[in-house]
């Protein structure tokens, strides 16, 4: 009789870590970083028709890497949760990290009872009250992190990282901001980083209502200098 085949449990989890690590550094990087007046995201993002940031809530931004169509469905979810909460509760019951908490849940069990993990990693960001700012990054296993400052999803996350960690000590101008973020995109070998394919969008507190805004090309052309 043959010996049924058997694949430990430890085994299949890390191949499904490895699975889902190679898909997301495939990838380029996205970055988003606490500025004078909220948060600037930034994705290098060749392919214009499909975006990586979008607006969830009036507060609350999104951004994916990894497996586009992926992570396009888990916006839209995102968008869904938010909607059904504030009709259902208050605008104010809606934050960021029940949102974060959400998805953490979501691709937790995704990761653990699906033979095939998500490619993707996401960055749900809010403004808090007063000057405060809320950066939370979603690994494909549902890990969260509660980021400071600046986090970077996909590509080579931890190199755009750790050039950024070595520049930024806190919130600065918009092109401040925007230049330490291409600096440390460019520093790891994104040679084809180019104004022209870069997606860039602000959570910025000064506005009334909606708080995202995506930046024109003229306008980050303006501000990149």
């Amino acid at each position: 009789m043959a010996l049924p085949y058997y694949v430990s449990p430890e085994l299949i989890m890390q191949d499904k870590a490895e699975y889902a690590k190679k898909g997301i550094a495939r990838g380029r990087s996205t970055v988003a970083m606490e500025y004078e007046h909220g948060l600037v995201l930034m994705a290098d993002n060749p392919n214009v028709s499909l975006n990586k940031l979008s607006e969830i809530y009036d507060h609350i931004a999104f951004a994916g890497a990894g497996k586009y169509s992926e992570f396009e469905n888990l916006r839209k979810a995102g968008i869904r949760h938010a909607d059904m909460k504030g009709y259902l509760y208050s605008r104010e019951d809606v934050t960021t990290k029940s949102l974060a908490n959400a998805y953490s849940q979501t691709l937790g069990t995704i990761f653990s009872q699906e033979i095939k993990p998500l490619e993707v990693e996401i960055l749900v960001v809010g403004l808090a009250e007063g000057e405060s700012t809320e950066i939370y990054r979603i690994s494909f296993d549902g890990s969260i992190f509660d980021e400071r400052l600046v986090a970077v999803i996909g590509g080579r996350s931890e190199a755009v990282l750790s050039h950024l960690k070595q520049h930024v000590d806190g919130p600065r101008p918009l092109q401040a901001a925007l230049k330490q973020g291409l600096d440390a995109l460019e520093s790891v070998g994104h040679q084809g980083v180019r104004l022209q394919q870069m997606e860039v969008a602000v959570l910025d507190r000064r506005r009334p209502g909606r708080k995202f805004r995506r930046l024109a090309p003229a306008e980050l052309t303006e501000l990149a200098g």
